[in-house]
């Protein structure tokens, strides 16, 4: 009986992925808090899986197949932050969200991480007879 990886991780593995790339952005906007004109950026797991799905190819067997694609967008998804208050100089991070936001991704990051391990351990425990 053959293991489907893509069914024991149940999307704990796609969702670290995520978490990680949400990390990323919240960190630019943090490290970018002072910077003038800087537009705070965010990104959603519906936004990263609508550009992930724009990037499949149909399969054709036949030569008479119409050849689909789709050209996804440079920015992977990301979209601009709509301020609460922006500043004089223009910039629209708001230091205290986004500290709230990292350490909410941050937590779920972990969330995520704890139950791929668990389905690693028991799937060693599986093939291990443990």
């Amino acid at each position: 009986m053959a293991i489907s990886f893509n069914q024991a991780f149940a999307g704990h593995d796609k969702m670290l992925e995520f978490r990680s790339a949400r990390a990323s952005v919240l960190a630019n906007n943090i490290a970018n808090a002072d910077t003038p004109n800087y537009k705070a950026r965010d990104i959603t797991f519906s936004s990263m899986f609508d550009e992930a799905k724009n990037k499949l190819r149909l399969a054709s067997d036949d030569d008479q197949h119409i050849q689909g694609s789709s050209a996804a967008d440079d920015d992977s998804g990301l979209f601009y932050r709509n301020p609460s208050q922006p500043s004089l100089d223009g910039n629209t991070v708001d230091m205290q969200r986004e500290q709230a936001e990292y350490a909410q991704n941050s937590m779920r990051f972990d969330t995520s991480f704890m139950f791929l391990d668990r389905k690693i351990s028991g799937l060693k425990k599986a093939l291990t007879g443990n």
